[in-house]
């Protein structure tokens, strides 16, 4: 696996904080010219000097991983290889300069998504109204990725919460359903709803729950409708400082920080933490203790990134057979495909053959960064004579955490790699057998008289 290339990040976080190469190498110690060559990745950074710049430049060393640098640059690959754009193909010097570039790296993101949006509109995608769709959940899971799924003043009106509550997980379901019943006056039943899983009647004070919710769910929506009556400024607050840019996708932020509320306070920050690195991130282990579902375990696995208290940054995923995600946050740097399939060789597709079990993979990605990846198949119970739905959950991390996560155990990590690609258009994999597309930076190089492993042989 190649060392990690950081100097991209190292100047961003040297420009973010106005300070020049000369002043920030007099605070390491170190020439102007070593560092312009530290800032090129043509100079390695000993465990001193990477301390000595995260004190220097007031970040935690988890910052100056490059994960974001790294991101950024799948992002604008992906965009850049559309074969609409019809150009030639962007060389990697010029997508990593320009990932480095924050400004005008978001500029060309906004202008891809928006021409994205301009080309669906013109190809007649529409609802039966006639009202045209602008794709408001990409500008929300933007918004949750951006800040790395993690929200501090939410996680402060939950534990404010929690601290009054004073409930340990094992009872936190019965200790909220008493403080709705007793602060707020509802009256809480569990039976038949037509057409809800959740009703909230203000008038009459009554929350009714569908008798088709497992146990876990009602107490998350018992959370859910705690959040909304005890936190509503601290989720106004937080929705408005992120300015979404129309009314849909400001619903879907703020259905998502609700969302986030009641996960934070059934899994108290500093608890689940405690908890998760005690089991070792065993999900089912941690959903056991408190009371939620593996989903709802593993998707707050995501979300601890307090400054000065991290868990270990995790992605998470959610998707259905058809490839269709619902859900997507990354604290590892995992470069998601944001349009089109993802890898037929990642464990996350995988794991649709086995539901119910935990499948574990290590995936090596083209540019050697390596994660730990799990992926567990969950059928959703339903009526009778209706197809339940599926959902694929995923978790993963860098490889350089899995000591600390269970599932790596007894796996050799050295040999265990299983090469995958972001996608198929964007993978160089030579021969792959599960390849569906050729790359579109590559020309095709067809030969009758030859059969290769892989579909599609192309030129280098």
């Amino acid at each position: 696996m190649p060392a990690p290339v950081i100097g991209r990040t190292v100047r961003r976080l040297r420009q973010k904080a106005k300070l020049t190469q000369a002043a920030l190498a007099q605070h390491l110690g170190i020439s102007a010219s070593y560092l312009n060559l530290i800032e090129h990745d043509q100079r390695a950074i000993t465990a001193s000097l990477l301390l000595k710049l995260a004190t220097a430049l007031g970040v935690e060393l988890a910052e100056l991983s490059g994960e974001t640098e790294r991101q950024a640059e799948a992002q604008l690959r992906e965009a850049l290889a559309d074969p609409y754009l019809g150009g030639d193909a962007v060389p990697e010097a010029e997508i990593a300069a320009l990932a480095a570039a924050p400004a005008a790296r978001a500029a060309v993101l906004a202008l891809y998504r928006a021409w994205r949006v301009a080309r669906e509109d013109a190809g007649g995608i529409a609802l039966p109204s006639g009202r045209r769709l602008l794709l408001p959940q990409e500008e929300a899971r933007d918004v949750f990725a951006e800040h790395a799924n993690h929200f501090p003043q939410l996680e402060e009106a939950a534990e404010a919460i929690g601290q009054e509550l004073a409930a340990a997980p094992a009872e936190m379901n019965h200790a909220i359903a008493e403080r709705l019943r007793r602060r707020h006056g509802l009256a809480i039943t569990v039976g038949p709803l037509a057409d809800a899983l959740r009703r909230y009647d203000p008038v009459r004070r009554a929350l009714d729950l569908s008798e088709m919710l497992p146990r876990e769910s009602r107490g998350f929506h018992l959370a859910v409708q705690l959040a909304l009556l005890e936190a509503r400024a601290a989720i106004d607050a937080t929705t408005g400082s992120l300015a979404p840019s129309t009314p849909e996708a400001a619903g879907l932020i703020r259905l998502g920080l609700v969302n986030y509320l009641a996960a934070a306070i059934l899994m108290p920050y500093g608890a689940y933490r405690e908890a998760a690195t005690e089991l070792r991130h065993d999900v089912d282990a941690l959903a056991a203790r408190f009371g939620v579902s593996f989903e709802q375990a593993a998707q707050r696995l995501s979300s601890l990134q307090r400054p000065g208290a991290r868990g270990i940054p995790f992605f998470f995923l959610r998707t259905d057979p058809a490839g269709n995600t619902s859900k997507r946050f990354s604290a590892a740097g995992f470069p998601f495909a944001r349009f089109g399939g993802s890898c037929p060789r990642w464990v996350v597709h995988a794991a649709q053959a086995t539901p119910g079990r935990i499948a574990v993979q290590v995936a090596a990605l083209p540019d050697g960064a390596t994660f730990l990846c799990l992926a567990r198949a969950i059928v959703r119970t339903g009526p009778w004579g209706e197809p339940p739905p599926v959902h694929i959950v995923a978790l993963g991390c860098d490889i350089a955490h899995a000591g600390a996560v269970a599932y790596a155990d007894g796996l050799d990590l050295a040999r265990a790699a299983v090469g995958i690609g972001l996608s198929c258009r964007l993978c160089d994999r030579p021969d792959c057998r599960s390849r569906a597309f050729p790359p579109l930076a590559h020309r095709l190089a067809l030969d009758p008289h030859t059969a290769g492993a892989s579909p599609y042989r192309f030129k280098p």
